[in-house]
């Protein structure tokens, strides 16, 4: 009695001191390892130990270990259970003697109706993880189920329904039987599509569309026809629904219904529903689409704050004019200021057929740059057509107009620059903000001629690759190549926006902002004609968001075809995936100067 006493007193101290909640029960198995014993374990942690008597607790860890075994097949086992130093507070020593395993000695698994030609389901029958001869798996049963189920739905089967769907267990004999066929009725149609709060004309919407009235319901185009909506960034609200009644049928199939058999339809589908479709000859098996949408702020403002190395403080300010009107032109602008460089441009995107991959450009800006031996005021006009490919590669042909009023060390100019151009893009990434996976790749083609009007002849090239790949979670490796290469008889008329310079936090570490390029006689930069840049650096984390990097940098810009020498740097760095952006940290060492021997890098914002 006494002892009684007092473990009742000990636990209400233990209750006093702890914060209310459940008490999971902490269990260990013996006797069988692998998933089976896992699922005992899992079962048994929901148990609450709190208030609760010693014969309901061991009734209850006992119907759970018997419960988890037979979701794997056992189902004769004996168990025994143990409860360290004779207490019940929270631990259990399962041992199990799990017996023979059933085995599924018939199985029957099909789909009937029209999907029973459709690839997607025949893919489905294949992966099911049912064999006969194989263990009795329950989560494996009704994985197929809710594949199934869940295929019908997505695929447009909404008369589907199951005609078997049971599992016959035979413990004596240690063996199941399994019927499970799905008859999935006819497959529904897109139907009319109607549109409502759009600003933006219905028609150019409408060829948005990756379906067609008629085409077979693919629950998947909704979404993407929703995320193409999303792109257009006209919208600051979207919602893409079929219209599909209590049922799970198209919005029309109570009407036919009703019209066939004079009564309202049933809450039940399957065959039969199909049957009397046949019978009163209605093929009516439509989804309309109800397309909402709201339009997004016609006027958008953003400020940005940054820092870097080349540059230091810098401040950006847009303005953005998502739609101008319902035939969804666009304008933005944007406006930024640093020490040696201040800039203002903008574009006016006039979208084509379909506004995703096909639109008119007209850029145009002003800018200042006054760094190192170079002092620039430019201003540029440029008229481009973008076309964009299935395989995300962008092109853009366009025709530039410049004038820019220059000083590059000794050379001061005036120059009109007229010339055309074309481009190929594709920027691919996963996780934009500090992506594991993602490569860039740009090239450039220009041409300039005094024959039309321009000061200066040049046929001018560039282009730069960039990749990140990862490998596992921790590890992170980026890699850049690029260059450019320029052929001119007139190259004191090229202005500096085209001459070449290496150097800086996006090029050649170790060196400030563009401060590699071929010299005058007195030590001052000229630019180069052409110019070649390569860097590979490695990653790795070391806890949380905080990552180290270790690269290497080389690179140059010169006038030869080929440079004499390289420029490199090499060093280490630190990597904070801040709410805000990546924020890199770099100290990097230039191999051939020992006079400015370490040089501090430092940016926010992703790789590319």
């Amino acid at each position: 009695m006494r002892h009684s006493m007092t473990r009742r007193i000990l636990w209400g101290a233990a209750l006093s001191i702890v914060t209310s909640g459940a008490y999971a029960l902490d269990a260990s198995v013996e006797g069988l390892e692998g998933p089976a014993a896992d699922n005992i374990v899992t079962f048994l942690r929901a148990i609450d130990t709190q208030n609760i008597s010693e014969d309901r607790l061991d009734s209850e860890v006992r119907d759970r270990t018997q419960r988890a075994l037979r979701a794997f097949g056992y189902y004769s086992p004996q168990i025994e259970t143990v409860y360290p130093d004779g207490t019940f507070d929270a631990d259990a020593v399962i041992t199990i003697d799990p017996g023979p395993q059933t085995h599924i000695t018939q199985l029957d698994v099909g789909i009937d109706g029209e999907a029973h030609d459709d690839s997607a389901f025949q893919r489905a029958l294949d992966q099911v993880a049912l064999k006969e001869g194989d263990a009795l798996r329950h989560d494996r049963y009704e994985s197929a189920k809710s594949r199934f189920s869940t295929l019908a739905l997505a695929r447009g089967y909404f008369d589907a329904g199951f005609t078997q769907r049971r599992m016959e267990v035979r413990p004596w004999e240690s063996s199941a039987r399994i019927f499970l066929r799905m008859n999935s009725g006819p497959r529904y149609h897109f139907g009319n599509i109607r549109f409502s709060g759009n600003q933006i004309e219905e028609d150019r919407l409408r060829r948005m569309l990756p379906f067609e009235d008629g085409d077979p319901y693919l629950a998947g185009q909704l979404a993407e026809y929703n995320q193409r909506l999303g792109k257009t960034d006209w919208f600051r609200g979207i919602a893409v629904r079929p219209r599909i009644d209590s049922g799970g049928r198209g919005a029309n199939s109570g009407q036919w219904w009703q019209e066939a058999t004079g009564r309202r339809p049933p809450l039940t589908s399957g065959p039969g529903f199909a049957a009397v479709r046949r019978l009163h000859g209605q093929q009516r098996t439509d989804v309309p689409v109800d397309v909402s949408v709201i339009p997004a702020d016609r006027h958008q403002f953003e400020t940005g704050i940054g820092y870097a190395t080349d540059v230091g403080p810098r401040v950006q300010f847009s303005w953005d004019m998502p739609w101008l009107n319902d035939r969804g032109h666009s304008l933005s602008n944007a406006l930024y200021l640093s020490g040696p460089e201040q800039r203002f441009d903008g574009e006016y995107l006039i979208p084509l057929a379909d506004p995703l991959r096909d639109n008119y450009r007209l850029g145009y800006g002003l800018r200042k740059l006054d760094n190192e031996d170079t002092q620039s005021f430019e201003s540029s006009v440029e008229l481009a057509r973008r076309w964009k490919f299935d395989d995300d590669w962008v092109q853009e042909l366009y025709f530039r107009t410049t004038y820019e009023d220059f000083t590059q060390a000794d050379q001061d100019e005036q120059v009109l620059l007229l010339y055309p151009g074309i481009s190929w893009t594709r920027n691919r990434t996963r996780q934009p903000n500090f992506p594991m996976w993602g490569d860039r790749q740009r090239l450039a083609l220009e041409v300039s001629d005094p024959k039309w009007g321009s000061d200066a002849r040049f046929v001018r090239t560039t282009f730069d690759s960039q990749w990140i790949r990862s490998l596992g979670q921790n590890n992170r490796f980026v890699g850049r190549v690029g260059g450019g290469a320029m052929a001119t008889d007139t190259f004191d008329k090229i202005p500096p926006s085209l001459r070449f310079f290496a150097g800086g936090d996006q090029s050649v570490r170790g060196y400030s902002y563009e401060s590699l390029s071929p010299e005058n006689d007195d030590g001052e930069l000229l630019g180069g004609q052409h110019m070649l840049t390569a860097s590979a650096e490695y990653q790795r984390r070391v806890t949380g968001n905080w990552w180290g990097a270790t690269f290497i940098d080389t690179g140059n810009a010169f006038d030869e075809w080929w440079p004499e020498e390289l420029k490199t740097g090499a060093g280490i760095g630190v990597r904070w995936i801040s709410p805000v952006g990546p924020v890199r940290f770099d100290i990097a060492h230039p191999f051939d100067n020992e006079e400015d021997a370490w040089r501090l890098h430092f940016a926010i914002g992703p790789e590319f």
